[in-house]
């Protein structure tokens, strides 16, 4: 149920130069969805009446994503006027003038904190009735942290920002994480009264504690219990440690759910994946995107599927996957490349060293070994040899090849498309199909073999090979 008095402010307009990057800090992904749409999630499962994302540095990217994420999100541009305070500022204005409720603001950046994490905090600022509350956390090392500071009785007075900070306040350990609960009036009252006096000339938003203090408001501070759910990301280091723990989660949540997974630390499932109960995957595993696996199937080891739908009881090692459908009980690899659009059928087989592209192999059917299949429709139960290459382009244009039922070509053959071979087909060793073959026939063009005698004598004298065929010749009796 929708919460009316509520609303939720997310902070994505910064730069994020830290990152060393040409695309918006906000965009960067983590366990397959970029960091802003973890926060948009996180937002809208409080059930907010408003959900509003402050956005400046690559605007129209980062837009397009909140639209992407949250379509019923409002997106505010922040102006040439720098700091969290104007960016709040301009969000509330934005809200309906008559909403008197509370502000949640979050930032873009902290792809890890959760709903229960916000709902708990709101429910401590309603249960205070407080003008502000602050979510916090104790870090050993909290550098680059705007430090809480309290009075003696434990209350808050001010956050001071890290750049502001005396060494005497640098020692605090208790930090803001940038997420707090505060009441519309008191934002839409001081916000504007805040200046830009500052190391960093920006209009800060924690400078509202401070005024609310001077005017006797309850301000609280509410600790958070894993410090890890609000830690920011800023650069390219800190995006690879959210990113493991986060996969780290999800990895223990598939297990729970009754997935083995042998080697955790090298196992990476994004948070779009579904896995089927009594699957099994193996170390080096990374299962990405909207991929979808039914139970029993084994997983690598050594594996990556994008985009891939797996059938129950399919087993896939060694390979890498993309927009592929591998249906139940097939088998894929060991060293297999499957490129989007392959189909495997119940039962059939992508061998070693396979390579596939917009092609169905029917069920049954086989393509154990060393091949190019594309562009190509296979029947069931056929079994394509091995070194076989489908033909797909002319230099202008693609076409497909179509593979009956019940089909045996031979090794080595190259089927030139667009060429259909029949049901019930056998093709020889070396065969190039460069014309349809009606069902049931044999089709074979390779020409008589040929065997010249005495030819590495006559052409290659001195060499071993030479001595060798000598020898032979004086150990072979001679034919009566």
């Amino acid at each position: 149920m929708t919460d009316q008095r509520l609303a939720v402010i997310v902070l994505a307009a910064g730069e994020g130069t830290r990152m060393r990057s040409r695309r918006a800090k906000v965009l960067h992904p983590i366990a397959g969805l970029p960091m802003i749409a973890h926060v948009l999630t996180t937002a809208s499962h409080l059930e907010p009446a408003y959900v509003e994302v402050v956005v400046r540095h690559q605007r129209d990217d980062v837009a397009a994503a909140v639209g992407e994420y949250l379509p019923d999100a409002i997106v505010v541009d922040q102006d040439e006027l720098p700091g969290t305070g104007r960016a709040v500022e301009l969000a509330v204005e934005a809200l309906p003038a008559d909403f008197d409720g509370e502000v949640v603001v979050v930032s873009g950046d902290v792809p890890l904190l959760d709903t229960a994490t916000l709902a708990a905090l709101v429910a401590e600022h309603r249960a205070a009735a407080a003008s502000a509350t602050i979510l916090s956390a104790v870090l050993a090392d909290a550098t680059g942290y705007g430090r809480i500071v309290r009075d003696a009785a434990g209350g808050v007075t001010r956050i001071v920002e890290h750049k502001d900070a005396t060494e005497e306040l640098l020692a605090i350990t208790e930090v803001n994480s940038g997420s707090y609960v505060f009441n519309a009036a008191a934002l839409r009252e001081l916000l504007p009264r805040i200046g830009s006096a500052n190391a960093q000339g920006e209009k800060y938003l924690t400078d509202v504690v401070a005024l609310l203090r001077e005017s006797s408001a309850t301000v609280a501070a509410v600790p958070v219990a894993d410090s890890w759910r609000v830690a920011g990301v800023n650069d390219r280091a800190q995006l690879s440690e959210q990113a493991a723990r986060l996969n780290a989660l999800i990895v223990r949540g598939h297990q729970l759910a009754g997935v083995t997974i042998h080697d955790p630390a090298s196992t990476w499932i994004d948070l779009t994946v579904s896995i089927g109960q009594d699957t099994v995957l193996w170390p080096n595993t990374r299962l990405a995107g909207a991929t979808t696996i039914d139970r029993d199937a084994v997983i690598g080891p050594d594996t990556t599927l994008v985009d891939c739908e797996v059938g129950e009881g399919a087993v896939i090692k060694r390979t890498d996957a993309t927009l592929a459908v591998i249906r139940a009980y097939a088998e894929v690899g060991p060293f297999a490349y499957l490129r989007p659009g392959t189909e495997l059928d119940g039962g059939g087989k992508i061998g070693t060293f396979v390579e596939t592209k917009n092609a169905r192999i029917g069920r049954g059917s086989k393509v154990p070994h060393l091949s190019y299949i594309g562009d190509t429709e296979v029947g069931e139960g056929s079994n394509i040899g091995a070194g076989t290459i489908t033909a797909n382009y002319d230099g202008v244009q693609k076409h497909r090849t179509t593979v009956g039922s019940h089909v045996r070509t031979g090794s080595h053959n190259v089927f030139v498309a667009p060429v259909t071979i029949g049901d019930g087909v056998y093709t020889g060793a070396g065969t190039v199909v460069r014309k349809d073959v009606p069902a049931g026939a044999l089709a074979v063009n390779v020409a008589p073999q040929r065997n010249i005698e005495r030819w590495v004598a006559a052409n290659r004298p001195g060499t071993a090979a030479a001595a060798a065929a000598a020898d032979a010749a004086a150990a072979t009796p001679p034919v009566e």
